[in-house]
């Protein structure tokens, strides 16, 4: 167990699906009355016993494969599941932990034993479906193809025993576009409908992976009604075309409930595989099957597949709601949208938003006891916030947003990870080597004067040599210091709202003002991106606090 300073008391043994090596190590001696004890242990199941109700019914407990069901045909009319999550959790492994203590607890039972392998004397593993290549299962090894086809295998038994009237709930968690893609087509091939989803809050707020992340802070619940024998074949085009109405009210429903980023987003898988599943196949007009996933980068759809339009049409709807229409159509060469690093931005924070509790925000982002998240993800030491990759490249590439041409300018990708760079990691790059100073210089000696910046990446938009001049700054990038900076191609609408934001935190007012005051006549996109951010940063947030500061300077 660790020792929890701030309330000095013995708090948890596993923050994370491991037992690391901690520093605060502590034991709670099991017979005294300090918090972890036994006496305290024991009160809490009494608790529950004592508000059970006294005419509940006797249930019937019984251990088997969920790919072998014992019940006969058409006979549940409730099918209740929690399946594994994909590639996060090693849950055989971690179980003999405790397991290796209930054998003890239970030694003439015939319950810790496992009944495929009377050799083993751990949990059972063999036929355990998880994602986990290391391990086999009839001499292949247990990829994603494995754990698709007996997902599929388990959820066609579910709907064997299933009548004909009957509903299942399937939860599930993982915040993978491939780990949804590999359950759902398990819940389509076993012969399920699914029509709704809802995000249920049952993730602790501030446990170690919600920090800086987009860590769910719900469990969906998938409900799933059985697939009629004789279901007809779908028309993509129709389906497509109901598709955004169908994401487009779920988000608005859920939004006004408190849902908000990565739970919104896979709490409207629901909705719209309602639309797809219903039919025992989609097909085009050419006949053409529209598979479930397929390559996100081709054009077909029947190359493509159905969720890349569903991640789509989500990305699409997030983007109209924090920046509006134009950009939500810039794919398609729409005018008037900001800038494709704008874009990516909004998309990202709106991604990371936490649902019922605001995102915590630390000052390093993780905890130095652990090397790994509870998701079995490596963390970052650095500061920024972070999305799982394939949810970034998701979203990101059908919108036309290339994530590699913002990398080390507003995002950085590390195994697996996108981190969004602080703008103080963006000061250099943004305000040259003489900083702020050096930029509110120039800045100020505009006198109001339409501004142009030359403060970053000048050697990526313009390669002509600048001619030494005894007065250039060391910092301006060749303007002289009676010169405003240089006009600058590749300074986007972002840029300049993280100068403002780093004049603002270095307390350079006049420049800060003179800056806004050009901004504002340029026209509207500056303070309609700083103010799209305003809402989009976490609330406790060092980026959250700038932008609002420098918004009440801005002329009005």
């Amino acid at each position: 167990m660790i020792w929890a300073q701030e309330g000095e008391f013995v708090a948890h043994t596993f923050g994370r699906q491991a037992l690391p090596i901690i520093w605060d190590f502590a034991e709670a001696v099991p017979w005294s009355d300090s918090s972890g004890n036994l006496d305290g242990a024991i009160e809490w199941v009494s608790s529950v016993i004592s508000v059970w109700p006294a005419n509940s019914h006797i249930g019937q407990v019984q251990s088997a494969d969920a790919c072998e069901c014992p019940l006969p045909d058409d006979t549940a009319n409730v099918w209740f599941t929690d399946p594994p999550y994909y590639d996060a959790v090693p849950y055989a492994t971690l179980s003999d932990f405790f397991f290796v203590w209930l054998k003890r607890a239970l030694p003439v039972s015939s319950l810790p034993r496992d009944p495929y392998d009377a050799e083993n004397t751990l949990t059972p593993k063999a036929r355990e479906i998880v994602l986990d290549e290391v391990k086999h299962f009839d001499g292949k090894p247990k990829d994603r193809a494995f754990f698709e086809g007996r997902m599929a295998v388990a959820f066609a038994e579910g709907r064997r025993i299933m009548q004909d009237d009957g509903i299942a709930s399937v939860v599930f968690a993982h915040k993978t576009t491939e780990g949804w893609e590999a359950l759902l087509n398990g819940i389509v091939q076993g012969g399920w409908v699914i029509t709704g989803s809802w995000p249920v809050a049952t993730e602790r707020p501030g446990r170690l992976r919600s920090q800086n992340s987009a860590a769910l802070a719900t469990s969906v619940h998938l409900i799933c009604r059985p697939r009629p024998e004789e279901a007809e074949i779908g028309d993509w085009s129709e389906i497509f075309k109901e598709l955004p109405n169908r994401i487009g009210d779920w988000i608005e429903r859920l939004s006004a409930e408190g849902v908000r980023g990565a739970d919104l987003v896979f709490a409207c898988i629901g909705p719209a595989m309602e639309v797809y599943s219903r039919y025992s196949k989609v097909e085009d007009a050419e006949g053409r099957e529209i598979p479930l996933g397929g390559d996100p980068e081709a054009a077909e759809p029947y190359k493509r597949g159905f969720l890349a339009y569903v991640w789509e049409t989500g990305g699409r709807i997030a983007l109209e709601q924090v920046l509006g229409t134009a950009e939500a159509r810039a794919r398609n060469g729409a005018a008037g949208a900001l800038e494709e690093d704008a874009r990516l931005t909004a998309l990202f924070l709106w991604t990371i938003q936490s649902t019922a509790v605001d995102l915590a925000v630390t000052d390093d982002g993780v905890n130095d006891a652990e090397d790994n998240d509870d998701d079995g993800e490596a963390s970052t030491s650095k500061k920024g916030l972070t999305l799982v990759y394939d949810v970034a490249r998701r979203f990101a590439q059908p919108l036309g947003i290339h994530l590699d041409r913002w990398e080390n300018r507003i995002i950085e990708t590390k195994k697996g990870i996108v981190r969004m760079l602080p703008i103080t990691e963006r000061a250099e790059q943004l305000l040259g080597e003489d900083g702020a100073i050096g930029a509110a210089d120039l800045i100020e000696r505009t006198k109001g004067r339409n501004i142009n910046y030359e403060f970053a990446f000048a050697g990526e938009v313009d390669e002509r040599p600048s001619k030494p001049n005894a007065k250039t700054r060391k910092g301006g990038a060749g303007a002289t210091r009676d010169e405003a900076p240089a006009p600058k191609q590749g300074t986007t609408t972002l840029d300049r709202v993280h100068i403002a934001m780093l004049l603002q935190k270095s307390g350079k007012s006049n420049a800060l003002r003179t800056m806004l005051k050009s901004e504002v006549e340029r026209g509207p996109d500056f303070l309609r991106l700083a103010n799209a951010l305003s809402a989009l940063y976490p609330k406790e947030s060092e980026e959250k606090r700038l932008v609002d500061a420098m918004l009440l300077a801005a002329p009005r």
